[in-house]
C-alpha cells in the first residue's frame, strides 16, 4: 500500500442517527454491523457480498479469524463504494507490542486490500502478557498520523479501560465484548457510558442460546418478527452497535431489519430477567483470564 487515507465515511457529518451511533471522535458507525467470526475464508467473500447486497454497511473481522482475504474480495466484489463501508479489524495478541502492532495493521490492511481501517481494535487485553498498553499507544499513532478512522478495544474490563485511559489520555472510542440476554454487562456497560465508549456486543444473540424461549417467541408475535430480531432490537434500544453473524441470505436480511419496530417496556423488562446467574451464560473466554 502506498496510501493510506482514512475512508470518506469517517467524517462527521451526520448520517441518520436511528440507524448509526456517533463514536467519541465524531466518526458516525453503523447500528448494526456483518460479523464473519468462524466463518471459512473462501465462504467469507459471498456472505459479505450478500451482507452488503442486503443493506449492510459495516463489516466485522480480526487477523486471528483467518478470512481478511476472503472479507476483502467480498467488499471489493460488492461493488459498494468504500467510502460507503464501515470497515472494523481487531489486532491479535502475538502482535502486542507498539512495533509489532504497526506491522500487523499494516499486514491487515494488505489482506483486506484497503488503505485504511474504518476502525481497529486491540482483541483481548491478555493481562498476562502486558502489553496491551503499548500496543494501544501504536494505535494512537495510528489515529494520530491519519491512518484509521477511530481505535478501540474487544473485551476489555473495566480496570483495563481504566489504566488505558489513566496512562495514556486516550479514551476508547468502542469496547466490543460479549453481550446477549444470558449475559448482560450491566456495570461494564454503565463504565462504558460514563466514559464516552459505545458499547458493541458480539454474539449479539447468544448463538441462538435464548431464540427458542417461550417469551422471546411471545414477543416475537406480537411484532410479527423473528426472535432474532426481536433481541438484536433490544440491544439497539439500549443503544449498542452489533455484528450478528450468519451465512444464511434470509437470516442475514432478516437481522438488519429491525428498525420498524419497537420494543415496549415490558418487552424490555422480560428480556432484560432472562440473564443466567453468576455469569453461568457466558460463552466465550473470560477477559481477566484469556492468555490464547
Amino acid at each position: 500500500m502506498n496510501t493510506h487515507a482514512i475512508p470518506a465515511n469517517a467524517s462527521t457529518a451526520s448520517p441518520n442517527a436511528t440507524t448509526h451511533v456517533q463514536l467519541n471522535n465524531g466518526t458516525w458507525m453503523p447500528r448494526i454491523g456483518f460479523g464473519v467470526f468462524q466463518i471459512g475464508n473462501d465462504e467469507t467473500a459471498a456472505a459479505v457480498r450478500t451482507a452488503i447486497d442486503a443493506g449492510y454497511r459495516s463489516i466485522d473481522t480480526a487477523a486471528i479469524y483467518g478470512n481478511e482475504v476472503g472479507t476483502g474480495v467480498g467488499i471489493a466484489e460488492s461493488g459498494v463504494d468504500r467510502g460507503e463501508l464501515f470497515v472494523t479489524s481487531k489486532l491479535w495478541h502475538d502482535d502486542h507490542g507498539f512495533d509489532n502492532t504497526l506491522r500487523a495493521y499494516d499486514a491487515s490492511l494488505e489482506r483486506l486490500g484497503v488503505d485504511a481501517l474504518d476502525l481497529f481494535l486491540i482483541h483481548w487485553p491478555v493481562p498476562t502478557l502486558d502489553r496491551y498498553v503499548d500496543s494501544w499507544r501504536a494505535l494512537e499513532r495510528l489515529l494520530s498520523d491519519g491512518r484509521v478512522g477511530a481505535i478501540g478495544v474487544s473485551n476489555f474490563q473495566q480496570p483495563h479501560l481504566e489504566r488505558l485511559i489513566a496512562e495514556t489520555g486516550t479514551v476508547p472510542a468502542v469496547n466490543q465484548i460479549e453481550l446477549h440476554p444470558g449475559l448482560q454487562q450491566r456495570e461494564l456497560s454503565a463504565f462504558h457510558a460514563a466514559n464516552g465508549i459505545i458499547t458493541e456486543a458480539w454474539s449479539p444473540l447468544g448463538q441462538g442460546t435464548f431464540l427458542s424461549h417461550p417469551a422471546l417467541s411471545e414477543i416475537a408475535r406480537a411484532h410479527q418478527v423473528t426472535e432474532a430480531q426481536v433481541v438484536l432490537r433490544w440491544h439497539v434500544q439500549a443503544d449498542r452497535v452489533v455484528i450478528p453473524k450468519s451465512t444464511h441470505p434470509a437470516r442475514i436480511t432478516s437481522n438488519l431489519d429491525v428498525f420498524s419496530f419497537e420494543l415496549g417496556a415490558a418487552d424490555i423488562a422480560i428480556i432484560d430477567n432472562l440473564e443466567t446467574p453468576d455469569e453461568a451464560g457466558r460463552i466465550g473466554p473470560h477477559p481477566d483470564t484469556f492468555a490464547g
